[in-house]
């Protein structure tokens, strides 16, 4: 009876983490310091709501997006918080030399150690003037993703302590890398890489599940990791109603909207009643392409929907995005989530 005890015991699956993604998008009214500050306070909130990592992005030449200088606020948020870890989601590489992103994130994981991620991806987070602007040879860069993925393993370990260039604040130090992906491209890297890898299907939904079987079927085990680690991304907007979630959600119906038709420059706005018209918005191809994997409801609507999704995924950890005008609803929608998820993984 002990034996078929412990092999129930092996065989059950870990509870699924849950993260936030902080984007630093200016709502109306609001200003860029006033959003800065807010990321901060959202993040002490996730803290508190067992949240276990809080990521920045990283975006540029945009006017009410407040994540540009990543490392900058990540080391702002580790100060002043305790336990969360704190990372980047991501990166994105081609915009950077190796060396400096190792040197920046191992003087993080020097000043909080065992608390900073390092996620990297290959876009540029930004239009194609801009990241000519930012890096005269992007798309060189761009291609050459792997090798500079590499460079940053290099100077992270221990072993390059004899090499003519080096990252001394960086090695040894213990700041786990983890590739990001809106494709099946990103997939194969940290599937071959053996790193943990994170999908992007808050807003790119197409090759969600194709991307995730490729990694697990090509997966190598590695001295980071050995076995795979999917962490899924997904929009998330709980309230005490569907029709409060609902009406949340309209401000980020009207951005992805804007995104569509060249209207990118207007803060984040206020939300509305969903009307028939935003419905149909919603509903459009193009908008759903970006958005199907959004939550939204009251707690028992929004769980009943992770079921099904976590389900269909096998996601390890989910991380959220939710972009709405007023921090107050983030932090009570962050808080439902964090209920829905200690539930769900109760129950499992």
């Amino acid at each position: 009876m002990s034996l078929s005890v412990n092999s129930t015991r092996r065989e059950q699956k870990p509870p699924v983490a849950y993260s936030m993604l902080e984007l630093a998008i200016v709502s109306q009214g609001t200003t860029l310091q006033q959003t800065l500050h807010h990321a901060l306070t959202l993040a002490q909130a996730a803290e508190e709501h067992g949240y276990k990592r809080f990521w920045l992005a990283e975006h540029h030449n945009s006017a009410n997006v407040g994540s540009s200088a990543t490392s900058l606020l990540i080391g702002y948020v580790a100060e002043n918080t305790a336990t969360i870890r704190v990372g980047s989601g991501g990166i994105m590489l081609p915009n950077h030399s190796p060396l400096i992103v190792a040197e920046q994130f191992g003087t993080l994981a020097q000043l909080y150690p065992g608390r900073i991620d390092l996620g990297l991806g290959r876009a540029a987070g930004t239009d194609t003037q801009t990241a000519q602007a930012i890096r005269s040879d992007f798309m060189q860069a761009a291609q050459s993703f792997p090798r500079e993925v590499g460079k940053i393993q290099t100077y992270f370990s221990p072993a390059n302590r004899q090499a003519a260039v080096r990252a001394p604040v960086a090695e040894g130090t213990d700041v786990p890398l983890y590739i990001l992906g809106s494709s099946t491209d990103s997939a194969h890297l940290a599937a071959k890489l053996g790193l943990p890898y994170a999908f992007a299907s808050h807003f790119a939904s197409n090759h969600l599940l194709n991307a995730l079987r490729i990694y697990r079927a090509e997966f190598t085990p590695s001295e980071a990791l050995p076995q795979p680690y999917v962490i899924v991304a997904l929009n998330a907007f709980v309230a005490d109603t569907d029709a409060e979630a609902q009406q949340l959600f309209t401000s980020l119906i009207r951005m992805f909207v804007g995104m569509l038709t060249g209207d990118t420059k207007a803060p984040v706005q206020p939300p509305t009643p969903m009307t028939d018209e935003l419905q149909e918005m919603w509903q459009h191809p193009s908008v759903q392409q970006m958005l199907k994997y959004s939550f939204v409801g009251s707690k028992q609507t929004v769980k009943h929907q992770l079921q099904a999704f976590l389900a269909e995924t096998g996601a390890d950890e989910l991380i959220t995005a939710s972009t709405m005008y007023a921090l107050d609803d983030r932090i009570k929608s962050a808080r439902l989530f964090a209920e829905i998820m200690r539930e769900l993984n109760q129950e499992s």
